[in-house]
């Protein structure tokens, strides 16, 4: 099938979203989340963004005066987790992951300077976590920093290097799935803390 701008329809990318099952509909983790804290903040129930990478521009091209193109760019310094915000007078600081793996989330999807960061809010007294989708599976778990911490600090110690689906379904929390919240996280956070 061709669409309009001459495309092709890519059938194995379309056949990929049915598997998915409803609950994702094409959707990507981090557009549920964006979702999800658009309706935070339209309801006036948190203030959470996503953080911008720190970008530094080294080269525009000008086409047209009204067509700038970025033609060169590095970051500027390695992004700490992926959202920030406060809900309930706390300070939430998380990243987002999502997983195409069966078995097992790989810790090398999370950097040593994101571990540091999130270990630096808990010890402030900041609520911190990791939310992590199998996206076969069309689950989406949020897992504790402490917890993320144990498993991180055992593959510094030559253990293993990720962390069981299994673990993961014992010891994380299952984010349910709703129509506004996509990924009503804060669910979860209210069970855990408040």
């Amino acid at each position: 099938m061709n669409y309009p701008n001459g495309q092709r329809k890519n059938k194995s990318a379309s056949h990929t979203n049915v598997r998915l099952g409803y609950g994702n509909r094409g959707m990507t983790l981090e557009e549920d989340i964006n979702a999800t804290n658009q309706f935070y903040l339209d309801t006036d129930k948190a203030i959470i963004h996503k953080k911008p990478t720190p970008v530094q521009i080294v080269k525009v091209n000008y086409p047209r005066r009204s067509a700038a193109k970025i033609t060169e760019a590095y970051f500027k310094q390695a992004s700490t987790t992926d959202y920030n915000g406060v809900y309930r007078n706390r300070y939430i600081d998380f990243e987002v992951k999502d997983t195409k793996n069966k078995t097992l989330f790989p810790l090398a999807n999370v950097h040593e300077h994101q571990v540091k960061h999130m270990e630096s809010i808990i010890r402030h007294g900041g609520i911190s976590f990791i939310i992590i989708r199998f996206s076969l599976y069309n689950e989406t778990y949020l897992l504790k920093t402490e917890a993320l911490l144990a498993y991180w600090y055992n593959m510094k110690k030559n253990g293993r290097k990720s962390i069981p689906y299994e673990n993961i379904k014992l010891e994380g929390y299952v984010i349910p799935f709703k129509y506004q919240a996509r990924v009503d996280y804060l669910s979860v956070i209210d069970q855990l803390y408040f």
